[in-house]
């Protein structure tokens, strides 16, 4: 799932990318997401692709499967969009036409920074206007006339 989608429970077209290049990833690794890369390790496949990627050995993650027989461009350019796509600061993700239009090499493959970038969400919490203090519960009052018990307070609004 996409840090920002984690963050907020908020989906989006850029948390919708994210998944589109952990699906790209999955494919060209021939591991699920999900599934622990190393049993010693807590890294989830993104950062196991990244950290190959700057290593520079990023074919090497290829799937074991395909047993060395598949085009290295077109697996090289599958596994850098998805890097790109599961990039974690979710305005430096392309769009679906993008990511598309580099599978299809009819734009560039993209540069991406050798180690995966640390992105901090912030979330605002949902605070609501206090207006005033109930009679009965002695405690501030939401919008509406409730307290945070859930109870309709006598205080006129």
């Amino acid at each position: 799932m996409a840090p920002e989608y984690i963050a907020t429970g908020k989906a989006s077209k850029e948390s919708d990318v994210y998944s589109f290049g952990v699906v790209a990833l999955e494919i060209g690794c021939g591991r699920k997401a999900r599934d622990r890369v190393d049993p010693n390790s807590h890294v989830g496949l993104v950062q196991w692709v990244w950290d190959l990627l700057g290593k520079g050995k990023l074919l090497s993650g290829v799937d074991k499967m395909l047993k060395k027989e598949f085009d290295v461009k077109q697996l090289e350019c599958l596994m850098m969009v998805g890097l790109w796509c599961a990039h974690p600061d979710r305005s430096l993700r392309p769009s679906v036409r993008q990511a598309i239009k580099v599978l299809l090499f009819e734009d560039a493959i993209p540069n991406l920074p050798m180690k995966m970038p640390v992105v901090i969400y912030y979330v605002a919490p949902d605070v609501p206007q206090v207006s005033s203090v109930c009679n009965k519960c002695k405690i501030n009052v939401l919008p509406k006339g409730l307290c945070p018990n859930g109870i309709r307070c006598c205080v006129r609004m």
